[in-house]
């Protein structure tokens, strides 16, 4: 038989700064715009991760000796090489993905973004130093914690993982990467890129797999933090796991964000905003708005967003989903919603794309009279569907907002400044923005939610994120003899 020939080569561990070649078990790794097989990705076991371990424990005293300011230089030419392929880059994300090329763009840029972040870390982490008495110093140093892991979702694949990269290895340590098994393509142009940008072999290792390589990691004796990106669900075992092996971890899980509608909201600039929020990226991030919070007499809002969303057609500006399962399971939410009384005002189900008809495509959805019961008003649906809740006021609008399992995000549309101080002081929500649709923090601000979106300390990103990738050593000095000595000394 004929073997066919992929579009992609296979998907290959990169260890100790080589590509090497998997003859185990393996999945096919399926293009969300087509439906097509594009490559495969191996299931990697313990033992492929125990030898990234070993490659990352003999580069690191070596990397964790170098100065910061010259361990930053790799990511300066690292982030000139990813503009230099920004388009490339792009589009093996939306190929990968199924986002539009814009959003992967996008994406891409964002991660330029965290690594020039991470350029700037030698003037963060200088340290301190005070006299604490006559003629005794003390001093504080960031030092680096080891062998650490990122654990990255499919939504993002190029971004999430710099969440983490950049800081992580800038800041001395080695780190091994377990991207997502459905989008395995960007990683190989990340390793690929920093090993051309001057990175040392060993300091940044990737092994692809599913759950037998996230429970290795967790396990993994030699492995000093976890960070992980993923549903509630996998974020609270991942954490469970990987602390109870007496591990640092940062699970970041999902998120049921609520926009608050008041009267008052300009109606453009809050139909725009509401609708890009709920459709970008297919609805698939953990930062999209999919629940409404209409308050009072706001149908000529409600109107607008509808028209809205007919604007955004599914293979032109809204991407696939990310797999059949996923349109299904979206799909579903809809119909249950539906038929429960929720009211379809534009209805994405059944979405075909002329060309790329075995795609998996939902089309822009939008619920009016959602009660909040319903499990499309509590459940992360992760598509491009809008529930809008009808409520009375603004305090019962927060009420049905902090009765959430999650915490990611909250935004509020109003021209009222005291709504909005309410809503930024009421919410319970680690990100809020004020007639913003996606209140993504930028750097050096943090990325992180609270309640059940995100688990453990510190944030992932920005300047919360160098406490977290690092242990403090504090030094205390004296040198003159003759100096008075007192308790302190």
């Amino acid at each position: 038989m004929e073997t066919l020939k992929l579009k992609y080569p296979a998907i290959a561990n990169y260890i100790g700064g080589q590509f090497i070649p998997f003859t185990g078990k393996a999945l096919d790794v399926q293009s969300p715009i087509s439906g097509e097989v594009i490559s495969t990705v191996p299931l990697s076991g313990s033992n492929d991760l125990h030898l990234a371990v070993e490659k990352a424990k003999a580069a690191w005293p070596a990397w964790a000796a170098m100065p910061v300011k010259e361990r930053v230089q790799v990511f300066y030419r690292y982030k000139t090489l990813m503009e230099k392929h920004l388009d490339e880059l792009s589009r093996l994300v939306q190929e990968e993905n199924g986002k539009t090329f814009e959003e992967a763009k996008a994406e891409v840029e964002k991660s330029i973004e965290l690594t020039e972040f991470a350029c700037s870390l030698p003037q963060l982490i200088s340290g301190e130093l005070l006299e604490v008495s006559r003629g005794v110093e003390c001093r504080v140093d960031h030092k680096p914690l080891g062998i650490v892991a990122s654990i990255a979702p499919f939504n993002f694949p190029h971004m999430v993982p710099h969440w983490t990269i950049p800081n992580a290895i800038a800041l001395g340590n080695c780190m091994i990467l377990k991207p997502s098994e459905q989008v395995p393509l960007s990683a190989v142009k990340i390793a690929n890129m920093l090993k051309e940008a001057g990175l040392p072999d060993g300091v940044f290792n990737v092994v692809n797999g599913d759950r037998e390589i996230v429970e290795a990691i967790c396990d993994h004796p030699d492995i000093t933090a976890v960070s992980f990106v993923g549903s509630t669900k996998i974020a609270k075992v991942v954490y469970r796991r990987a602390t109870d092996n007496l591990k640092r971890c940062v699970a970041l899980g999902g998120a049921k964000n609520h926009l608050i509608v008041l009267p008052d909201a300009h109606p453009d600039m809050t139909a725009s905003n509401v609708t890009a929020s709920m459709s970008g990226c297919a609805g698939q991030r953990c930062m999209a708005a999919s629940a409404m919070m209409a308050v009072g007499e706001v149908d000529h809002i409600v109107q607008k967003i509808a028209e809205e969303a007919k604007k955004i057609i599914p293979g032109k500006n809204l991407g696939a989903v990310i797999s059949k399962a996923a349109k299904e399971r979206i799909e579903r939410y809809i119909s249950e919603a539906e038929a429960a009384g929720a009211k379809v005002l534009v209805d994405g189900r059944n979405c075909i794309v002329p060309g790329k008809e075995d795609g998996f495509y939902v089309g822009p959805t939008v619920i009016d009279y959602v009660q909040p019961d319903m499990a499309i008003a509590k459940e992360e649906v992760f598509g491009p569907v809008l529930a809008i809740v009808r409520t009375k006021d603004l305090d019962e609008a927060l009420r049905i907002e902090n009765d959430s399992t999650y915490g990611n995000a909250a935004s509020v549309f109003t021209q009222s400044g005291g709504a909005a101080r309410q809503v930024m002081e009421r919410a319970s929500a680690g990100m809020v923005g004020v007639n913003i649709g996606v209140p993504v923090p930028r750097e050096p601000f943090s990325f992180g939610g609270w309640n059940e979106s995100k688990f453990g300390v510190n944030d992932i990103t920005g300047k919360s994120s160098i406490e977290f990738w690092t242990r403090l050593k504090k030094t205390s000095v004296k040198w003159n003899p003759e100096a008075k000595v007192n308790w302190m000394s």
